[in-house]
């Protein structure tokens, strides 16, 4: 056992925040943040081994994986949009050889940002993330690809949107988004997390920014916090 989890009495856990661009990793022991580039044509397979590269010289006792698209009971239920194949029926604690917890990785980084009562988690990135928690009930939600205006929520404030569309516009509509879901969802805070939240000079009302390294946070309370349900 090592000197820190003695301290500690927790099991130190390595989390996997997987992204359209880029693989990050950090344990529960500290240390620098770790990256390699995902794109649109890694595989299941491929991570896992850009992971173990990456993590050469850690020590940890488990995983926990924030996958971005759906997943239920451990095992992610399509292939992400922004990646390559081979992701679902994957046993990926059998090829890390290590207890693995994989959730969406919206929920990873909302519970990371959760402060009690209930929240709406959105995250701005290649596409739209959202989980909703509530009294430590963590819940993902595909909310993505709704129906919105011509085209999709993800269409307009995903990072598509925001290409084709521009700053200006793409503001206006996250700004829009966020109030039709507050209006259907009744949350007490907001949580605007992802890559691009850092593009808003301001935020609608009621809302927090969120931190990408949240997602990290949210890695290690799946292990150690007791109360919270996922």
């Amino acid at each position: 056992m090592s000197k820190a989890r003695k301290a500690s009495g927790k099991k130190i856990v390595l989390a996997i925040d997987i992204g359209g661009s880029h693989v990050k990793i950090l344990t529960s022991t500290g240390g620098e943040e770790r990256k390699a580039e995902s794109g649109p044509n890694m595989t299941g397979s491929e991570m896992v081994a850009a992971v173990k590269a990456l993590a050469e010289g850690l020590s940890f006792d488990v995983i926990s994986m924030g996958y971005p698209g759906p997943v239920h009971h451990n095992r992610p239920l399509a292939d992400p949009k922004n990646l390559g194949p081979g992701w679902v029926g994957f046993d990926f604690a059998k090829s890390f050889g290590k207890p693995t917890k994989v959730i969406n990785d919206a929920l990873m980084q909302a519970i990371g940002s959760y402060e009690g009562g209930r929240m709406l988690f959105l995250g701005l990135g290649t596409g739209l993330g959202a989980a909703m928690i509530v009294d430590n009930v963590a819940q993902p939600m595909e909310l993505a690809h709704l129906p919105y205006r011509k085209k999709t929520f993800e269409d307009y404030v995903g990072e598509r949107g925001l290409e084709k569309r521009g700053l200006k516009k793409w503001r206006k509509s996250v700004f829009d988004v966020v109030e039709r879901l507050r209006a259907a969802m009744l949350p007490e805070y907001i949580v605007i997390g992802g890559g691009n939240v850092e593009k808003l000079d301001e935020l609608p009302p009621d809302c927090r920014r969120g931190d990408n390294t949240r997602a990290f946070e949210g890695g290690f309370r799946l292990w150690w916090d007791k109360k919270l349900v996922v």
